[in-house]
Protein backbone atom coordinates (compact mmCIF):
# COMPACT_ATOMS: atom_id res chain seq x y z
CA UNK A 1 0.00 0.00 0.00
CA UNK A 2 2.78 2.77 -0.01
CA UNK A 3 3.09 2.49 -3.56
CA UNK A 4 -0.19 4.75 -3.60
CA UNK A 5 2.08 7.26 -0.88
CA UNK A 6 5.05 7.39 -3.14
CA UNK A 7 2.93 8.53 -6.59
CA UNK A 8 1.00 10.70 -4.13
CA UNK A 9 3.96 12.88 -3.47
CA UNK A 10 5.06 12.77 -6.99
CA UNK A 11 1.82 14.38 -8.40
CA UNK A 12 2.02 16.62 -5.15
CA UNK A 13 5.67 17.41 -6.47
CA UNK A 14 4.73 18.04 -9.79
CA UNK A 15 1.92 20.50 -8.56
CA UNK A 16 4.53 22.19 -6.31
CA UNK A 17 2.45 21.19 -3.29
CA UNK A 18 4.96 19.63 -1.07
CA UNK A 19 7.20 21.22 1.68
CA UNK A 20 10.84 20.81 0.54
CA UNK A 21 11.99 19.18 3.89
CA UNK A 22 9.34 16.96 3.38
CA UNK A 23 9.78 16.15 0.12
CA UNK A 24 13.49 16.11 0.75
CA UNK A 25 12.79 12.98 3.71
CA UNK A 26 10.41 11.51 1.60
CA UNK A 27 12.47 10.07 -1.13
CA UNK A 28 15.39 9.33 1.37
CA UNK A 29 13.11 7.27 3.10
CA UNK A 30 12.43 5.50 -0.58
CA UNK A 31 15.62 5.46 -1.45
CA UNK A 32 16.50 3.53 1.91
CA UNK A 33 13.90 1.32 1.71
CA UNK A 34 14.94 0.89 -2.58
CA UNK A 35 18.30 -0.01 -1.51
CA UNK A 36 17.00 -2.61 1.53
CA UNK A 37 14.82 -4.18 -1.02
CA UNK A 38 17.52 -4.62 -3.93
CA UNK A 39 19.95 -5.54 -1.78
CA UNK A 40 18.85 -7.69 1.45
CA UNK A 41 17.92 -11.23 0.70
CA UNK A 42 13.99 -11.43 1.85
CA UNK A 43 13.85 -8.57 -1.03
CA UNK A 44 15.84 -10.36 -3.22
CA UNK A 45 14.12 -13.80 -3.18
CA UNK A 46 10.87 -11.95 -3.86
CA UNK A 47 12.35 -10.52 -7.33
CA UNK A 48 13.41 -14.33 -8.44
CA UNK A 49 10.04 -15.64 -7.42
CA UNK A 50 7.95 -17.08 -10.13
CA UNK A 51 4.59 -16.00 -9.69
CA UNK A 52 2.86 -12.76 -8.74
CA UNK A 53 5.99 -12.00 -5.50
CA UNK A 54 7.96 -11.51 -8.45
CA UNK A 55 5.63 -9.28 -10.25
CA UNK A 56 4.64 -7.49 -7.13
CA UNK A 57 8.76 -6.71 -6.64
CA UNK A 58 8.68 -4.84 -9.99
CA UNK A 59 6.04 -3.28 -9.76
CA UNK A 60 6.76 -1.34 -6.38
CA UNK A 61 10.40 -1.30 -7.42
CA UNK A 62 9.01 0.84 -10.11
CA UNK A 63 6.95 3.24 -8.57
CA UNK A 64 9.83 4.42 -5.80
CA UNK A 65 12.01 4.14 -8.52
CA UNK A 66 10.15 6.98 -10.50
CA UNK A 67 9.95 8.82 -7.36
CA UNK A 68 12.93 9.03 -6.83
CA UNK A 69 14.31 9.30 -10.20
CA UNK A 70 16.70 5.97 -9.96
CA UNK A 71 16.67 5.47 -13.68
CA UNK A 72 19.03 2.14 -14.00
CA UNK A 73 16.18 0.93 -11.94
CA UNK A 74 13.34 2.18 -13.96
CA UNK A 75 15.18 0.38 -17.09
CA UNK A 76 15.41 -2.81 -14.97
CA UNK A 77 12.08 -3.21 -14.25
CA UNK A 78 11.27 -2.73 -17.32
CA UNK A 79 13.15 -5.21 -18.88
CA UNK A 80 12.04 -7.41 -16.13
CA UNK A 81 8.67 -7.38 -17.34
CA UNK A 82 9.61 -7.92 -20.81
CA UNK A 83 12.77 -10.77 -20.80
CA UNK A 84 11.23 -12.47 -17.52
CA UNK A 85 7.30 -11.51 -15.77
CA UNK A 86 5.27 -11.53 -18.98
CA UNK A 87 7.41 -14.50 -20.68
CA UNK A 88 7.31 -16.86 -17.97
CA UNK A 89 3.83 -16.07 -16.09
CA UNK A 90 1.49 -15.49 -18.90
CA UNK A 91 0.27 -18.75 -21.27
CA UNK A 92 -0.36 -18.28 -24.51
CA UNK A 93 -4.17 -17.40 -23.86
CA UNK A 94 -3.32 -14.74 -21.78
CA UNK A 95 -3.90 -17.24 -18.04
CA UNK A 96 -1.55 -17.26 -15.36
CA UNK A 97 -0.70 -20.80 -15.14
CA UNK A 98 0.39 -20.53 -11.64
CA UNK A 99 -1.99 -18.15 -9.85
CA UNK A 100 -4.34 -20.91 -11.87
CA UNK A 101 -2.81 -23.87 -9.60
CA UNK A 102 -3.12 -22.27 -6.39
CA UNK A 103 -6.33 -22.43 -3.60
CA UNK A 104 -7.27 -18.92 -4.89
CA UNK A 105 -7.32 -18.90 -8.64
CA UNK A 106 -9.66 -16.55 -9.18
CA UNK A 107 -8.44 -13.72 -6.64
CA UNK A 108 -4.98 -14.04 -7.41
CA UNK A 109 -5.42 -13.90 -11.28
CA UNK A 110 -7.48 -11.15 -10.70
CA UNK A 111 -4.36 -10.29 -8.58
CA UNK A 112 -1.30 -10.54 -10.78
CA UNK A 113 -3.17 -9.33 -13.70
CA UNK A 114 -4.06 -5.95 -11.48
CA UNK A 115 -0.54 -5.97 -11.18
CA UNK A 116 1.25 -6.57 -14.44
CA UNK A 117 -1.04 -3.76 -15.62
CA UNK A 118 0.25 -1.37 -12.91
CA UNK A 119 3.86 -1.89 -14.11
CA UNK A 120 2.64 -1.22 -17.78
CA UNK A 121 1.14 2.30 -16.68
CA UNK A 122 4.31 3.11 -14.29
CA UNK A 123 6.92 2.14 -16.80
CA UNK A 124 5.65 3.23 -20.45
CA UNK A 125 7.38 6.11 -21.45
CA UNK A 126 8.54 7.34 -24.88
CA UNK A 127 11.46 4.78 -25.51
CA UNK A 128 9.70 2.02 -23.96
CA UNK A 129 5.66 1.38 -24.12
CA UNK A 130 5.11 -1.70 -22.22
CA UNK A 131 1.46 -1.55 -23.27
CA UNK A 132 2.58 -2.22 -27.03
CA UNK A 133 4.90 -4.87 -25.84
CA UNK A 134 4.15 -8.23 -27.24
CA UNK A 135 6.61 -11.40 -26.93
CA UNK A 136 7.99 -13.53 -29.74
CA UNK A 137 5.36 -16.25 -29.14
CA UNK A 138 2.31 -13.44 -28.74
CA UNK A 139 2.44 -12.98 -25.53
CA UNK A 140 1.09 -9.61 -24.59
CA UNK A 141 -0.25 -7.29 -21.64
CA UNK A 142 -4.01 -6.75 -24.09
CA UNK A 143 -4.64 -10.61 -23.90
CA UNK A 144 -3.94 -10.97 -20.12
CA UNK A 145 -6.79 -8.59 -19.94
CA UNK A 146 -8.73 -10.06 -22.42
CA UNK A 147 -8.52 -13.28 -20.72
CA UNK A 148 -10.01 -12.63 -17.57
CA UNK A 149 -12.51 -9.69 -18.82
CA UNK A 150 -15.11 -12.38 -19.17
CA UNK A 151 -14.54 -14.01 -15.59
CA UNK A 152 -15.25 -9.86 -14.13
CA UNK A 153 -18.35 -9.73 -16.33
CA UNK A 154 -19.88 -12.83 -14.83
CA UNK A 155 -17.82 -14.58 -12.97
CA UNK A 156 -20.18 -17.81 -12.94
CA UNK A 157 -18.31 -18.48 -16.65
CA UNK A 158 -15.17 -19.12 -14.32
CA UNK A 159 -14.42 -22.49 -15.85
CA UNK A 160 -11.68 -23.23 -12.48
CA UNK A 161 -12.44 -24.34 -8.98
CA UNK A 162 -13.67 -20.71 -7.20
CA UNK A 163 -11.02 -19.62 -4.38
CA UNK A 164 -11.13 -21.28 -0.73
CA UNK A 165 -11.96 -18.09 0.92
CA UNK A 166 -12.68 -14.87 -0.26
CA UNK A 167 -14.69 -15.85 -3.00
CA UNK A 168 -17.96 -13.64 -2.75
CA UNK A 169 -15.38 -10.58 -2.43
CA UNK A 170 -14.09 -10.56 -5.86
CA UNK A 171 -14.37 -9.07 -8.53
CA UNK A 172 -13.95 -5.03 -8.05
CA UNK A 173 -13.49 -2.09 -9.97
CA UNK A 174 -9.51 -3.63 -10.93
CA UNK A 175 -6.65 -1.27 -12.37
CA UNK A 176 -6.40 -3.64 -14.69
CA UNK A 177 -9.73 -2.09 -16.61
CA UNK A 178 -9.49 1.35 -16.35
CA UNK A 179 -5.40 1.78 -17.30
CA UNK A 180 -5.89 -0.98 -20.23
CA UNK A 181 -9.06 0.93 -21.78
CA UNK A 182 -7.38 3.90 -21.65
CA UNK A 183 -4.27 2.77 -23.09
CA UNK A 184 -5.61 -0.24 -25.87
CA UNK A 185 -8.48 2.08 -25.79
CA UNK A 186 -11.05 -0.44 -25.21
CA UNK A 187 -14.31 1.31 -23.97
CA UNK A 188 -16.34 -2.06 -22.52
CA UNK A 189 -13.20 -2.39 -19.99
CA UNK A 190 -13.88 1.34 -18.89
CA UNK A 191 -17.60 0.45 -18.81
CA UNK A 192 -17.02 -2.61 -16.42
CA UNK A 193 -14.61 -0.34 -14.41
CA UNK A 194 -17.30 2.56 -13.36
CA UNK A 195 -20.05 -0.62 -12.49
CA UNK A 196 -17.24 -2.45 -10.14
CA UNK A 197 -16.61 -2.32 -6.23
CA UNK A 198 -14.76 0.99 -5.94
CA UNK A 199 -14.90 1.00 -1.85
CA UNK A 200 -13.96 -2.59 -0.56
CA UNK A 201 -13.86 -2.72 3.39
CA UNK A 202 -12.52 -6.66 3.76
CA UNK A 203 -9.09 -6.19 4.78
CA UNK A 204 -7.70 -9.20 2.32
CA UNK A 205 -9.37 -7.94 -0.67
CA UNK A 206 -8.13 -4.10 0.17
CA UNK A 207 -4.62 -5.88 0.65
CA UNK A 208 -4.39 -7.57 -2.61
CA UNK A 209 -6.00 -3.92 -4.60
CA UNK A 210 -2.96 -2.59 -5.68
CA UNK A 211 -4.80 0.58 -6.57
CA UNK A 212 -7.00 1.76 -5.38
CA UNK A 213 -7.00 5.96 -6.86
CA UNK A 214 -6.26 5.22 -10.16
CA UNK A 215 -6.54 9.06 -10.79
CA UNK A 216 -2.86 9.44 -8.70
CA UNK A 217 -1.91 7.88 -12.07
CA UNK A 218 -3.21 9.54 -14.74
CA UNK A 219 -3.20 13.00 -13.93
CA UNK A 220 0.86 12.10 -13.95
CA UNK A 221 1.81 13.88 -17.72
CA UNK A 222 4.88 10.71 -17.31
CA UNK A 223 2.27 7.96 -16.93
CA UNK A 224 -0.61 7.22 -19.52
Amino acid sequence: QMMEVAQSVRVLEQKGALDREVLKHTKAWFSDYLNWVTTHSYGVEEREAKNNHGTCWVMQVAVFAKLVNHEALIRECQQRYQSILLPNQMDLDGSFPLELKRTKPYGYSLFNLDAMATICQVLSDAQTNLWNYTTEDGKNIGKGIAFMYPYVLNKTFWPYPPDVMYWNEWPLAHPFLVFGAANLKQKPWWRLWKKGEHAPQNEEVIRNLPVRNPLIWVVDGKNG
